[in-house]
């Protein structure tokens, strides 16, 4: 906890002194700051912040295996720059806003959205409850996760959150795997799925895991 205060407070500082030195666009900093402050002052959120790049708490493919069941729209930063890890909390924290009320329309809930990775490299699950079935290569350096259906092969991330897992993808392809999904259900309400991915590139988006 007192390494965690502490990167969040040099995050801070770090951001004071740049908006500071940026007196152009001094409302604008101003605002972002007030945000990041507002995040960075909340114990729970302090403690998220380094859960919001991949890669920082690394998994082993042993940590994959057993069963997994979606909780909440999940998202992280790629970058392990100090400063992009505070203020992409405060984005990563909008985007699972702003993505909950998109997956209820999709119709996505925890009864009918799970994982299951076996030893063998094997995977099973549903995603709205259309099931996908394959196999998945895990790389622990990079905690990337390749899965392969007979429909798709998609490219994601892993990341590990407090309440268990993330299952991320590039924003284009996060949307490549609703629109697969929803051609099976039929369902149409993607076009706001669509909207939501172009205002944030640069963050993995997907789905927050537990068992």
């Amino acid at each position: 906890m007192k390494k965690i205060s502490l990167l969040a407070a040099s995050a801070v500082f770090v951001l004071s002194g740049c908006m500071v030195g940026n007196t152009g666009t001094g409302n604008n900093a101003g605002n972002i700051l007030g945000s990041i402050l507002g995040a960075a002052t909340n114990a729970n959120t302090i403690g998220n912040i380094l859960y919001d790049v991949i890669g920082y708490n690394k998994l082993s493919q042993a940590d994959l295996i057993g069963n997994w069941q979606y909780y909440q729209p999940g998202c992280a930063f790629t970058s392990e720059n100090l400063l992009a890890k505070a203020g992409g909390h405060v984005a990563a924290t909008k985007a699972k806003e702003d993505l909950t009320p998109t997956y209820q329309k999709l119709g996505i809930t925890s009864a009918n959205t799970y994982f299951q990775f076996a030893e063998n490299g094997q995977f099973a699950g549903k995603i709205d409850g259309q099931p996908l079935s394959g196999t998945y290569t895990f790389n622990t350096s990079d905690q990337s996760i390749q899965l392969k259906t007979l429909l798709l092969t998609i490219k994601g991330y892993v990341n590990r959150n407090p309440q268990g897992i993330s299952l991320l993808f590039e924003s284009k392809k996060l949307l490549s795997v609703l629109q697969t999904i929803s051609a099976v259900s039929g369902n149409s309400t993607l076009s706001s799925v669509g909207e939501l991915t172009k205002n944030y590139d640069g963050i993995r988006l997907g789905l927050d895991l537990t068992h």
